[in-house]
């Protein structure tokens, strides 16, 4: 029995597999909206820059840099992949020891490594890893985990953040807490002990308030009534309001934004980026963002779905879902409903390694959509 050229039992691999272009496999429609993104970030950042040519075309090399980590891990199997990831973890684990002892310091916090041709942190690392150790070790294990894998997993994934921290990078902790904590949720942890984490994470506030350092409790603060220090801890959020919602419905036009361009609105190339392009572009400018963001989660979603092995599934829904959680908290945090905690906007904020982080997540995507196996005859 067949349906055109497509036989039931017997799928053709241009059903199964993305197109290839020059040999090499791409799936367009992520390739697409990440290109769609990525260009609509680089028109914000002209503005958000002060036309500056210079830092635009550092960005370009930066993206150059990242689409070339999409391409490499586009074409690894994902068999290779579930073989090196727990090397890819330990390997983590060790460059994040290493900071902690011997770290490069830079605005305050011991964050990267310099090896003289490249600076970089190793935290971002654990973005990555993280989620691949969690499916790794899920793999050929029964779905939902048990208890005491439960608490396996969560050795690995508090371990790294708990080093991350340490820096002191919160968000970045937060971030990498994420990626494994859907991963997990994404196994099937039952409905009881999700309630039973979230009780013993209240319970846990006060004791993560007494080791939080004095600006991140004052972000806390400044979240929770940001108008009590106006000229200080309050300052970046304050403009930030007003710069959204004075780009009104339409936006006062690309190059207009006054809080951008007369210096009120701070980091508005990295972190601020989203309330630059609110001023501009207004809240359908906003809007056609978030639907190319919402149809990259889904097309990550989709090949989640679609994935026949344990690893896979897992690793790919917990791809996607946290490149949602990374959009969601850097929207949160510049309108003010999330505490400001230093996450980038992805594909539009400046910056190179959160950008070759991603990327080099989605080229995982990519793998995993054109390795799938074939169904059987």
């Amino acid at each position: 029995m067949s349906l055109g050229n497509i036989e039931l039992g017997r799928h053709p691999a241009s059903v199964l597999r993305p197109m290839r272009f020059g040999g090499v496999a791409v799936d367009f429609p992520l390739l697409v909206i990440i290109l769609a993104i990525c260009a609509y970030g680089f028109v914000v950042l002209y503005s958000a820059l002060e036309e500056n040519q210079a830092l635009l075309f550092r960005q370009g090399v930066r993206f150059g840099i990242a689409l070339t980590a999409f391409g490499v891990t586009s074409q690894i199997p994902p068999r290779l992949l579930r073989m090196w990831t727990p090397w890819l973890f330990g390997m983590g684990l060790a460059l994040l020891l290493v900071v902690e002892v011997n770290g490069d310091i830079g605005k305050g916090a011991q964050r990267w490594l310099d090896l003289g041709v490249i600076r970089f942190q190793p935290s971002e690392i654990m973005k990555l890893a993280v989620p691949m150790m969690v499916a790794w070790f899920m793999h050929e294990r029964t779905l939902p985990p048990k208890f005491s894998q439960l608490f396996v997993l969560l050795i690995i994934v508090f371990l790294p953040a708990l080093l991350i921290g340490r820096q002191p990078d919160l968000g970045t902790a937060l971030l990498v807490i994420a990626a494994g904590g859907i991963t997990i949720l994404l196994a099937g942890v039952s409905l009881r002990v999700i309630l039973a984490s979230g009780i013993l994470a209240l319970g846990a506030a006060p004791i993560l308030w007494y080791y939080m350092h004095d600006y991140q409790r004052a972000r806390v603060m400044t979240f929770l009534n940001p108008e009590s220090d106006p000229l200080g801890a309050g300052y970046n959020i304050i403009q930030s309001k007003i710069a959204l919602g004075s780009g009104g419905l339409f936006g006062k036009g690309w190059l207009n934004g006054t809080q951008a361009h007369l210096e009120f609105l701070p980091e508005r190339s990295t972190d601020f980026v989203f309330a630059v392009m609110g001023e501009e572009f207004g809240l359908l400018g906003l809007l056609l963002l978030l639907c190319l963001y919402l149809a990259l989660v889904g097309r990550g979603l989709f090949i989640a779905m679609q994935a026949q092995e344990t690893y896979t599934r897992l690793l790919a829904g917990a791809l996607s879902l946290t490149f949602f959680f990374y959009v969601f908290v850097n929207a949160g945090m510049v309108s003010g409903l999330l505490p400001i905690v230093g996450v980038p906007l992805p594909f539009v904020s400046a910056g190179g390694t959160s950008m070759v982080t991603l990327m080099a997540g989605f080229g995982m995507l990519v793998a995993i959509q054109g390795n799938k196996k074939l169904l059987a005859p």
